[in-house]
């Protein structure tokens, strides 16, 4: 099966932001851990180690990706269970990154899921392995099966090349 692209792209003051969105069958608490948590990260992204908070800098073994490093990643924002802003470096460059939780109805949370592009960031790349993640993300706090990368990349690529302004 392959998905859909469901991301956007959005000017802002400073660029471009690729935007997507998830909803995720939590109250916002435990919505929260899944974003936070080393035991919870591990089960859709990858465990990290280190300083969690604000300011702080981890350590991310990226579960889903063989053979890569892991990653560095300076903790911009820790607001819980609102926000976590991250600034990430590994060897392909350095990304930007806000996670937004809001409460959609008792049960239920919206996640909003922000990358600041670079001008010559690869959107057709980026975009399906956010898709990706966050899908198993999803997977993850509803206890369902994982969806393979072959079904986002490259079915997806040229969906998101689109979106560029050209």
């Amino acid at each position: 099966m392959t998905m859909e692209a469901s991301g956007r792209l959005v000017k802002t003051n400073r660029g471009v932001d690729l935007v997507l969105a998830r909803s995720l069958a939590l109250p916002i608490a435990e919505a929260w851990g899944f974003l936070t948590a080393p035991e919870l990260t591990e089960q859709w992204f990858g465990p990290w180690e280190g300083d969690g908070r604000a300011g702080g800098s981890v350590r991310i073994r990226m579960r889903f990706e063989e053979s890569m490093p892991a990653i560095r990643a300076r903790v911009l924002a820790c607001e819980a269970p609102k926000r976590l802003a991250l600034h990430t470096v590994d060897e392909y460059g350095s990304w930007e990154l806000d996670l937004f939780l809001e409460e959609d109805g008792d049960e239920d949370t919206l996640l909003r899921f922000v990358h600041h592009l670079d001008a010559d960031s690869e959107v057709g790349d980026i975009g399906p392995g956010w898709e990706f993640y966050l899908d198993l993300l999803v997977a993850a706090t509803e206890g369902t099966e994982r969806p393979g990368f072959d079904q986002y990349y490259p079915s997806m690529r040229e969906a998101y090349v689109a979106l560029r302004p050209q």
